[in-house]
């Protein structure tokens, strides 16, 4: 794990190496899940134009936490109609720190939305924004417990974003 001081250090690392974007962004998701002792990480993509993505980058903190990769692009702008977290990334909101999705209120998450689907208890819902489109959402997250986002944390994530842009339309142009 490294410390809170140096995430942005370390992403920028990463990302300066110049190895392919899957690449990256793998190394990139793994760090962000280990540095916040997430359960789970994962990176959705998108390919703004389009109106589609999916998961493409998902790592777990062992076998016991389901997977959230999807191998297929898929249209999601449905998808805000039913959850107000993809609504405010869609529509260029800042990113939404959930510290526990069951006492949340309904204008930031639909908890049967999230327990479909993820299942998860405290998350991130951090909005990578470039040229006036989302291009992913970096979501890290625990399952079972609430868990306090710190001040330090929101800043070393939002540090990164812009950052992380770049290599993720290098992707999904591929």
């Amino acid at each position: 794990m490294i410390n809170s001081e140096t995430l942005s250090e370390k992403i920028a690392s990463i990302v300066g190496q110049a190895q392919a974007p899957e690449t990256t962004l793998n190394q990139v998701v793994e760090q962000v899940g280990r540095w916040l002792n997430a359960d789970r990480c994962f990176l959705y993509l998108r390919q703004p134009l389009l109106k589609r993505g999916r998961v493409a980058m998902c790592w777990r903190k062992n076998d016991t936490i389901p997977d959230a990769f999807q191998p297929d692009w898929r249209e999601d702008t449905n998808v805000a109609d039913k959850d107000p977290l993809f609504r405010a990334a869609i529509t260029l909101q800042p990113s939404v720190y959930v510290d526990d999705v069951e006492t949340a209120g309904s204008d930031v998450v639909n908890q049967a939305f999230e327990a479909e689907n993820f299942g998860h208890r405290a998350l991130i819902h951090a909005h990578v924004t470039g040229g006036g489109h989302l291009w992913a959402v970096l979501q890290p997250c625990l399952f079972g417990q609430p868990r306090h986002w710190t001040d330090n944390e929101k800043t070393q994530i939002e540090a990164i974003l812009p950052v992380l842009q770049p290599v993720i339309a290098d992707f999904v142009n591929q």
